[in-house]
């Protein structure tokens, strides 16, 4: 709202005083309206100026608010990104570790690797070695079986002669084990039992039983494996049994 502007009117000071009553009209009425007209313009203008300095600080409040969020949210966006950060460096070192520990075990089991081929070897070595000698005892007793299947046919007489002569019993109780057991050796217990079992699965026999105990039996065990004669060692300890009863009485 534009305000008007009073202008001054020109005084005939003469006139005036010529009056009876001279008075000069100041127009006061004009100048307070103008006054008024000046200061709700003044407050207006103030008010505008309150309205918009307030209007700024808000906005400016607002965008400080906003701002102060951003930087809290890249502040908390970076102290996350550090202790990942953090995380992955101990994983990376973790890794590494672990990477150290696998090459050494890798390392290790190459080590014994090369140590058990070679042990492999060794033994292949060695396997070969027993086979052939296996082979080799194999053809022997082979050789030794068809002897003896050769003189199988002139045992049985014999066996039987000996067992009706020694009076024994001559029994297969196992894989080239036999059981000779003996009767008659003490005269005043005929049933009492006399025995042992004689392994002839190699080429050294052995005893691995005896009833009762002979003192004198590893020695006859030995000439047998130097004779080879079965029939000589039966009657040999056929008599050590009846030397045995006779000391015990």
């Amino acid at each position: 709202m534009m305000t008007q502007t009073v202008r001054p009117t020109q005084i005939d000071l003469a006139s005036i005083l010529a009056q009876s009553n001279p008075t000069i009209d100041l127009r006061l009425q004009a100048y307070e309206a103008s006054t008024r007209n000046f200061l709700k313009a003044v407050s207006n203008y103030g008010n505008r100026g309150i309205a918009e300095i307030t209007k700024r600080k808000e906005r400016q409040a607002l965008e400080r608010k906003k701002l102060a969020e951003k930087m809290a949210a890249v502040e908390s966006e970076t102290n996350q990104c550090k202790v990942k950060e953090i995380e992955l460096v101990a994983a990376l070192e973790r890794e590494q570790e672990e990477k150290r520990d696998a090459e050494q075990s890798v390392a290790t089991y190459r080590r014994q690797l090369a140590s058990l081929r070679e042990k492999v070897a060794s033994i292949d070595v060695e396997i070969e070695q027993y086979r052939a000698v296996t082979a080799n005892l194999r053809r022997e007793k082979n050789k030794e079986r068809s002897t003896l299947n050769a003189h199988a046919a002139y045992a049985s007489p014999e066996l039987k002669t000996c067992e009706q002569r020694l009076r024994c019993v001559v029994e297969g109780i196992e894989k080239d084990q036999l059981l000779v057991r003996f009767s008659h050796v003490d005269k005043s217990a005929f049933q009492r039992e006399f025995s042992f079992v004689l392994d002839v699965s190699a080429r050294a026999y052995r005893v691995l039983t005896s009833t009762p105990l002979l003192p004198t039996l590893p020695i006859y065990v030995e000439e047998l494996n130097e004779s080879r004669d079965v029939y000589a060692f039966i009657k040999k300890v056929r008599r050590a049994f009846e030397d045995l009863v006779l000391q015990g009485r």
